[in-house]
């Protein structure tokens, strides 16, 4: 059985919100995604005006005090068309919600949703301490002032038990060309880190956005290896490393972390599949996966995972419906190493190559069980030119007394 039944799809005002509740010894921790339905209004203000309204309305109605939303992913259709409207629906929806309480760490990428029609997805998460208030402790890069919504970055600080997190979202790289925007985010990202009492060891996760991932992929893997040797980084954190567009037209790259640390150390456990190699091998420094545990429960952080196998080749090219079901086996393989299973997941993104084939995909995901949880599937392009599909996973197992 899993230890966070709480599962739900809510239909309202035009869209549908999927949520996924960890009821945890600290908190209550609500997942969440949010996309149009059919008969959603065509603009992607419109359409992030009724997502935003009907989560506030499924926060208000979660018992307790209402969640602080701690971070938030929006994928959009066009960066160009779309993301200043979808920030002024946000500002409308919470707008004195997040002048009580802290701005959510924030990243916007263009990824287009697979749902026809659709010009906005949302993807978070929220907090709700069982003793009050969440403590945030700081916003930053600098979210003071008029401007602060319409920042490319954003982060938030805080809180929970004894641990500190912070989730920096959303940089953009700046330079020329990937191997110095690469540098200069995990520079940038570090230097937030260490603002905070923090440090890129303490990171878990990672998740970056290339524009042009077949150009600049293995560019960007070059210097994330400078960066995590000059730094004594090992293990790294579990990544995503994804074709995105960053919010600014001017960055190739973008880079979102999570980071936490606790008064009393907490084992984080790098996860193996004997079903993959491991990606240092190929020369992308990340882990399959990184067991962490943390004060309100367990996270089963699961990298971006595709059809790869044992001695990391591309598996069943051209074959989607087999490149699936190989992601799939590769997830299962993973999670059940640390004994779990697909009713441990939470949260999930999962990203087509070819939006042509989004019909296909969810019926194969569907009749996996790959099911029950938020789950965005938005189209991109995957780090190798033979991967038609690929998913990251979070999972979540009980809090243990260490």
């Amino acid at each position: 059985m899993s230890s966070h039944p709480l599962a739900q799809t809510i239909e309202a005002r035009g869209c549908t919100i999927e949520l996924r509740c960890v009821e945890g010894p600290i908190a209550r921790e609500i997942f969440f995604a949010g996309r149009p339905t059919g008969e959603a209004a065509p603009s992607a203000r419109a359409q992030a005006e009724a997502i935003y309204d009907a989560l506030r309305a499924v926060l208000e109605g979660a018992g307790g005090p209402f969640p602080t939303i701690v971070s938030e992913t929006v994928y959009l259709r066009s960066l160009a068309a779309d993301l200043e409207p979808v920030r002024d629906a946000r500002a409308v929806a919470f707008g004195e919600r997040d002048a009580l309480g802290g701005c959510p760490a924030r990243a916007a990428i263009e990824q287009a949703p697979l749902r026809e029609g659709a010009h906005v997805e949302i993807a978070g998460q929220a907090l709700a301490p069982r003793d009050g208030d969440l403590l945030v402790e700081c916003t930053a890069p600098g979210t003071g002032g008029a401007n602060a919504a319409r920042a490319p970055s954003r982060a938030l600080g805080f809180r929970l038990g004894d641990e500190r997190h912070l989730r920096v979202a959303g940089l953009c790289g700046r330079g020329a060309g990937a191997r110095a925007q690469a540098l200069d985010l995990f520079e940038r990202a570090e230097g937030l880190l260490r603002r905070e009492g923090l440090d890129f060891g303490d990171v878990v996760r990672t998740w970056l956005h290339c524009r042009d991932i077949d150009r600049d992929y293995a560019e960007l893997n070059r210097a994330r290896r400078t960066f995590f040797a000059a730094r004594g980084i090992d293990p790294p954190p579990a990544s995503t490393g994804i074709g995105g567009g960053p919010a600014l037209a001017a960055s190739d790259l973008g880079l979102t972390v999570h980071a936490l640390a606790s008064a009393r150390p907490r084992p984080r456990t790098v996860m193996h599949s004997p079903t993959l190699n491991e990606a240092w091998e190929y020369g992308a420094d990340f882990v399959r996966g990184l067991r962490v545990a943390e004060a309100n429960k367990v996270s089963l952080h699961l990298s971006g995972t595709a059809s790869i196998d044992e001695r990391g080749r591309t598996a069943h090219a051209g074959d989607l419906d087999a490149q699936v079901d190989r992601m799939l086996r590769n997830v299962s393989a993973l999670l059940e190493g640390q004994g779990a299973g697909l009713r441990d997941v939470v949260s999930a993104v999962t990203y087509l190559r070819d939006p042509a084939d989004a019909a296909r995909l969810q019926a194969r995901l569907r009749a996996a069980g790959f099911t029950g949880f938020p789950n965005v599937l938005v189209a991109a392009p995957i780090c190798r030119p033979d991967l038609l599909c690929e998913t990251e996973v979070l999972a979540v197992l009980p809090a243990v007394d260490a």
